[in-house]
């Protein structure tokens, strides 16, 4: 029988653990090049050791883990007073399907709504021109546990410095939950 999944905040000293910092960049990178695959040139990766260091560092990484080993992350942060964001949504691949990335996107919004916040962001890359089958899903996914589109940016105007790393233009879409009397 398989374990609960679990998340849990990366404690902050672990930002000087270097094997840890390498193994959830190779994990992001992993999920995240063959999520966006055939968006960017060559092989830009998502993330990287130093990155997740500052991050780790700034207490926003928190991870999931299942039978005590990590299968998944993501990014929580404080944008304003009442708007939290999440990121770096990521579940290893051989655990697709049990419930990683949504017990994780639950433990974002639960931990947003403990500090105050209401309503919780999320940014999504999408390709202009063609449907990207893993942007596709997740656009449904994210819709179904009730995030709304409310605007969308383009690259160069959000991120100029990643522009010129697409294979092909993309947009952000922004989504948003109200997080206000939902459950935990």
């Amino acid at each position: 029988m398989q374990g609960e999944v679990r998340v849990e905040p990366l404690p902050r000293e672990t930002a000087a653990d270097a094997a840890m910092m390498s193994m959830l960049t190779d994990l992001i990178n992993e999920v995240y090049a063959a999520a966006e695959k055939g968006l960017w040139q060559g092989s830009a990766a998502r993330t990287d050791p130093a990155e997740l260091s500052r991050l780790t560092g700034a207490g926003e990484m928190f991870v999931a883990r299942l039978d005590g080993r990590i299968v998944g992350c993501v990014r929580v942060r404080r944008l304003t007073d009442e708007l939290s964001e999440f990121g770096m949504l990521t579940a290893a691949p051989e655990t697709r399907g049990i419930g990683v990335g949504r017990a994780l996107v639950r433990f974002a919004e639960s931990h947003s709504r403990a500090q105050g916040r209401h309503t919780m962001r999320l940014e999504l890359l999408m390709p202009r021109t063609w449907a990207h089958p893993s942007k596709e899903f997740l656009e449904g996914w994210y819709g179904r546990i009730g995030y709304r589109m409310v605007g969308m940016s383009e690259i160069e105007e959000t991120y100029p410095d990643l522009a010129g790393l697409l294979a092909t233009p993309c947009d952000f879409r922004v989504y948003q939950k109200d997080l206000r009397d939902q459950d935990g």
